[in-house]
């Protein structure tokens, strides 16, 4: 089942591990040792977030040997970017124009 990106992965991002694994995804695949060498978290809470991050469609599988390595997919994280835009874009019209709801 994957989430719908615009709610939920800014959820998902608010866990600092999980921010933590998708920054260290964004430089190159890797595998679980890797994540639990750069965190310092325990394997099964590093595969616990993966777990989500896959099922949210965050992260890709990619076997190799009798290791995973895990991938971060980038258009889920462009959607949240152009959503971000919208909504700063937004915020800028609403303050430039100083439009409020009267009480």
């Amino acid at each position: 089942m994957v989430m719908s990106v615009e709610n939920d992965v800014w959820r998902l991002l608010a866990d600092p591990l999980r921010a933590r694994i998708v920054e260290l995804l964004s430089r190159e695949a890797l595998c679980t040792c890797h994540l639990v060498a750069e965190t310092g978290a325990r394997q099964t809470n590093i595969s616990n977030h993966l777990r989500v991050l896959r099922e949210a469609g965050l992260v890709e599988t990619e076997p190799c040997g009798r290791f995973t390595y895990y991938r971060l997919r980038p258009e889920p994280l462009r959607e949240l970017a152009d959503r971000c835009a919208a909504l700063a874009e937004a915020a800028r019209a609403a303050y430039d124009d100083d439009i409020r709801r009267p009480c």
